[in-house]
């Protein structure tokens, strides 16, 4: 038998990255302090940033700084650095159900983002490894499901408090890109009783300021019957009711983990695909470097590969 010309040494290993947590930046104001995972790579300069924002599941941990090392680790093996912080609305602090935004905090979700951007001296600090490597000026934001709805915030959607009727704005200039992954979409009558009744925030959605160019990810298959009666299109209401510049990926037969992304093989996961998860890894990544660095032809060139031909895993539109 001729033997396989695939050897070991003809495959380059991946590159190597570092991850610490974590990583303690003290916030006076917050209930706690605010406890981010910081990835990158062990070599480069003038690294750009991705801040991550967690979902909201029922496993204990994906949702905090220790979920979501799919994206994590790839975008860091691809040159970014990327802060994950452990947001108040996760399982692992066990808050007090009375504390105050409890149980989503959607307000101190977006403001952990700003507090980052605020401590990346305190970060450096920390992780010595990465002192003078930032690109301070080149910040993306991604978020999957509740994560997606902190990203749209930041980008520029607004909403109507609930409570009071002021318009709470909490969009971060200093973010010029972002990845909503699944995200929440419009309120109204699009929303379920559960949701208006218990998250009425979800009610006042306005993406008409959501001004920053973005990627919206939706799954074809993705009805998130707990929080819509809008179906799969629910998810691309931030693509469609924002201005552009806007992507929207639709992810053909993908539901609401999109293949995986939270975790590696998270038995929550009900469209488990390695090969979507690549897909999504790919092509968000290439989005984010073409956003951050134009001219580079890294977003088509993905598109290119995963989106055209008989073995599309979806379809891209952009405006």
């Amino acid at each position: 038998m001729r033997p396989s010309t695939h050897t070991a040494e003809s495959i380059p290993p991946p590159p190597t990255i570092l991850s610490m947590s974590p990583v303690v930046l003290p916030v006076p104001d917050r209930v706690v302090d605010l406890q981010v995972r910081v990835s990158a790579p062990v070599t480069g300069n003038e690294l750009p940033i991705i801040l991550l924002s967690h979902g909201q599941g029922y496993s204990n941990n994906l949702s905090s700084l220790n979920g979501y090392a799919p994206l994590a680790n790839f975008y860091a093996s691809h040159g970014f650095v990327v802060i994950q912080p452990t947001h108040l609305s996760s399982s692992t602090l066990k808050l007090d159900p009375d504390t105050p935004e409890a149980p989503l905090f959607w307000r101190s979700r977006a403001r952990d983002m700003t507090r980052i951007l605020d401590q990346f001296d305190a970060i450096e600090d920390a992780v010595p490894q990465l002192r003078d490597r930032l690109d301070r000026t080149k910040v993306a934001v991604v978020g999957h499901s509740m994560g997606g709805h902190t990203a749209s915030v930041l980008l520029g959607a607004r909403h109507t408090d609930p409570n009071d009727g002021t318009e709470v704005v909490l969009a971060e200039p200093r973010i010029t890109a972002g990845v909503l992954l699944a995200a929440p979409g419009r309120g109204g009558d699009a929303l379920t009783e559960f949701v208006r009744e218990h998250y009425s925030f979800f009610t006042t959605i306005d993406f008409s300021q959501m001004t920053t160019p973005a990627l919206v990810v939706a799954g074809d298959a993705d009805t998130s019957e707990h929080l819509t009666v809008a179906g799969p299109d629910w998810h691309a209401d931030p693509y469609h009711l924002s201005p552009g510049p806007k992507s929207l990926l639709t992810l053909f037969g993908a539901k609401h983990g999109l293949g995986g992304v939270s975790g590696y093989d998270v038995a929550e996961t009900t469209d488990e695909n390695p090969q979507r998860v690549a897909a999504v890894q790919r092509l968000t990544c290439a989005y984010l470097r073409t956003r951050l660095y134009p001219g580079n032809p890294a977003w088509q060139n993905a598109c290119d590969a995963l989106t055209t031909g008989p073995g599309a895993l979806g379809r891209v539109e952009s405006k």
